[in-house]
């Protein structure tokens, strides 16, 4: 081989497991510029990449998008049950409760996981849209006027992350008390500090729901789960609750704060959106594909070493699908997001989100009424001053400051 030829991606699985090798994904500097590290672990490893989740914990991620979703629609090879990686997992693994068994459809395969999907999925199916509609346009207006005289505000604190957790609890019948608690154990789980304890938190709330909803049953998602043929126990009821607590409020609020950042720092989005030429589902879009709320998720746990694009994987050590990195792999980028709908930020094969369609009407009314409402928002800062929240799965500012005309409140719908 000529010595002007580039060199080629490392291929063997031994590659893996050389001391130091492994990028840290829950490093601030992962979290300042994900895509760099994306494009560097391409080009040095191609499709698979040696990655560290938290301290001790190596995985592999998946950078090409055809890869991935080979993986994400090969359960037998490809399990989502990780109860004998866990085994020799510390207790106070950051990643742990985001990772470990749990018996819902996430965290199981075969007859087991379509029991939990049916539940669930009929749970979902029982929500009217349009009721949802409603209840996002009067928690927003709700929430606006809280801020709107001020001219100022952020949109992480004051706006998406109470409105993602009011909406949620509402569908879920969820009373104030327990959902504060539940709140507290998630963005514990989340910002992986004192995940531990966090995890204890949230499933005693979700027990205090579970008990309150046998007894007290409504229109809601819990009572239908409760009510559905699958029979499920009460500490399965606290897992089914858990996974739509992790979906529901975490994911939904980046989604919606990740679409407000391009709308306001990106020309293409921002005159466009505001103006009327461009939907906010195109900017929903091209977010799902750049900066997916869950950028690196759809974890699977192999029961044998594997070989997939020429890399053994280990047995029982994580694969972790890189939504972001390979809804931008280079392989399948078109540039045009507008009315693409092939990314992978729901997942895909039989663990894709059940509530993609709830996700996007909540965000897309979500941001239309804050834009309606003040239609001259500016970001307070440029945008390479904000900073994103560490983590090794999530894609999350820690704040998006922005200014606007003060206003009078607005009138609360019905």
């Amino acid at each position: 081989m000529p010595d002007s030829a580039p060199a080629a991606p490392v291929p063997a699985a031994a590659q893996f497991d050389i001391a130091g090798s492994r990028i840290p994904m829950y490093s601030p500097e992962f979290a300042a510029d994900p895509h760099r590290a994306y494009r560097e672990l391409r080009a040095r490893y191609g499709a698979l990449a040696p990655v560290e989740l938290a301290p001790g914990v190596p995985a592999t991620l998946v950078l090409e998008y055809r890869t991935a979703v080979r993986i994400l629609n090969d359960p037998d090879r490809f399990p989502a049950d990780p109860r004998t990686w866990q085994a020799g997992i510390p207790a106070d693994c950051p990643v742990l409760p985001m990772m470990q068994w749990r018996p819902n459809a996430l965290r199981n395969a075969g007859s087991a996981h379509a029991r939990y999907r049916q539940a669930n999925t009929a749970g979902l199916g029982g929500i009217d849209r349009f009721g949802l509609q409603s209840t996002v346009e009067r928690t927003a207006v709700t929430l606006i006027n809280g801020f709107c005289a001020e001219g100022a505000a952020d949109l992480v604190r004051d706006y998406a992350f109470p409105l993602a957790f009011d909406v949620l609890n509402h569908l879920l019948g969820c009373p104030a008390g327990i959902a504060a608690q539940a709140a507290q154990g998630f963005r514990a789980i989340f910002e992986g500090v004192g995940a531990e304890n966090g995890n204890k938190l949230l499933i005693a709330a979700l027990s205090r729901l579970t008990a309150h909803k046998r007894t007290e049953p409504g229109d809601d998602v819990t009572t239908r789960l409760l009510r559905h043929p699958a029979e499920l126990t009460d500490g399965e009821m606290v897992h089914q609750l858990a996974t739509l607590y992790g979906a529901g409020i975490e994911p939904q609020q980046n989604l919606i704060v990740n679409t407000l950042l391009i709308i306001l720092s990106d020309d293409r989005f921002g005159g466009s959106v505001l103006g009327g030429s461009l939907a906010t589902r195109d900017a929903l879009d091209e977010v799902l594909f750049n900066d997916p709320p869950m950028a690196n998720f759809c974890i699977s746990f192999p029961r044998q070493p594997v070989l997939v694009a020429d890399v053994w994987l280990p047995a029982h050590q994580p694969v972790v699908i890189s939504m972001a990195a390979c809804n931008t792999d280079p392989a399948i980028q078109g540039g045009q997001f507008s009315g693409n709908r092939s990314h992978l930020a729901w997942g895909a094969g039989p663990h894709a989100c059940p509530a993609s369609p709830l996700a996007y009407l909540i965000a897309q009314e979500a941001i239309d009424q804050l834009l309606d409402a003040l239609p001259e928002i500016h970001l307070a800062v440029p945008p390479s001053e904000l900073s994103w929240r560490p983590g090794p799965f999530h894609r999350a500012l820690t704040a998006l400051p922005v200014t606007f005309t003060p206003s009078a409140p607005l009138h609360v719908p019905g």
